[in-house]
């Protein structure tokens, strides 16, 4: 009797299925995470040069840069109006000479169009010394 008893019970209940709050939450911090780690890649390849420098003004640009000293330099600047020969110093900039500005067919070209990705790659992954 005590044999058929046992077969006659119901089973264990199985274990309770996941909330839907905790799948939810799952979900939510990976998603947090992939986009944390996007992220910290950008600054990444901001900070160590791969990535191109926005914010620039296109009405300073300076053309040619000359180190004359330990900490001197001296800088010619293209504006709209003139070419400024500038004296740079730690503590100040002086102004040492203005050119007439560039006519356009003087200017340098446009710079050649972005290498590609699978071009990037190999030229980061080039050791010097080592042969291609």
């Amino acid at each position: 009797m005590n044999t058929q008893s046992h077969a006659l019970q119901p089973a264990a209940p199985a274990a309770p299925a996941m909330s839907a709050g905790s799948v939810l939450t799952q979900v939510s911090s990976v998603l947090a995470v992939i986009v944390l780690l996007i992220l910290a890649c950008a600054w990444l390849a901001r900070r160590l040069g791969f990535a191109p420098k926005t914010g620039g003004s296109q009405a300073l640009k300076v053309s040619a840069s000359v180190q004359v000293g330990q900490r001197e330099r001296v800088v010619i600047v293209d504006t709209a109006e003139a070419r400024l020969v500038l004296g740079v110093t730690a503590a100040q900039i002086t102004h040492l000479h203005t050119l007439p500005p560039v006519a356009p067919d003087e200017r340098a070209p446009a710079p050649a169009a972005p290498q590609d990705f699978r071009q990037l790659l190999q030229n980061l992954v080039k050791r010097p010394g080592k042969p291609q």
